[in-house]
């Protein structure tokens, strides 16, 4: 229901699985479409990750274990009702992954340049039968990574921050997800909606200014869970 749990941790490997670490992959042909938000910034590149890193990145996360709270992160009663797991990832999974779609990324956004990496910080989502992220806006973060002795997650340079959120769809209806949809909200209240796309990732601006796109996880129906990854797109001082 939206509290804080005490000591909710946040994962990370001993050491980098092989399994995460992206490799070149020709048959990927990243490609951008915007979407009409009356202004606001919104878009979807598809054909981010393979539907077999999709599933690594799955299987890693399930590891960990899933729960109802999240890491420091607090919510009103309601609003986030789906299952929680955050994780410092490498960046042998995160580096390949900007690298492929950073040339379709705004260059700039409120004068500060694009950062030459994502936060290596991803939020989990797993939707669950009935599960549901009602009406919200996403805050803006730091960039986080991890330690050289793997044993602590360090916040990037102030300068930093997030400007745009990545929804990496990690499966979607052809996995036999029903519902899912993210409903992107209009100024004036009218939305249009984003069907999970296996491998794709939804982007639109975030933090709690006027160019902050409000949004709605739908509501997931059915054996199959949904799963998505946040990921932090950074601008500042590279």
């Amino acid at each position: 229901m939206g509290g804080v749990v005490p000591m909710t941790p946040i994962h990370a490997f001993d050491s980098a699985p092989a399994a995460l670490a992206l490799c070149d992959a020709p048959t990927l042909q990243p490609t951008r479409h915007d979407i009409d938000l009356d202004g606001l910034l919104a878009f979807v590149i598809d054909g981010v990750v393979t539907p077999a890193e999709a599933d690594a990145i799955v299987a890693a996360t399930e590891q960990f274990g899933y729960r109802d709270e999240a890491p420091g992160i607090s919510t009103p009663p309601g609003m986030r009702m789906n299952k929680s797991v955050h994780w410092v990832a490498d960046a042998a999974l995160m580096r390949p992954m900007f690298q492929r779609m950073a040339h379709l990324l705004p260059q700039t956004l409120d004068g500060a340049p694009l950062f030459p990496a994502l936060s290596h910080r991803l939020n989990m989502y797993r939707y669950d039968d009935n599960d549901v992220f009602n009406i919200h806006t996403d805050g803006s973060w730091p960039g986080y990574g991890l330690s050289e002795d793997r044993a602590d997650m360090l916040e990037w340079p102030k300068d930093v921050h997030s400007c745009l959120t990545m929804l990496l769809y990690l499966n979607g209806p052809q996995d036999g997800v029903q519902g899912g949809n993210t409903r992107l909200l209009r100024p004036d209240g009218s939305a249009m909606e984003v069907q999970p796309r296996k491998g794709s990732a939804l982007f639109f601006r975030h933090g709690f200014g006027p160019h902050s796109v409000r949004h709605i996880g739908c509501r997931v129906h059915g054996d199959v869970s949904k799963y998505v990854a946040r990921i932090n797109v950074i601008f500042g001082a590279a």
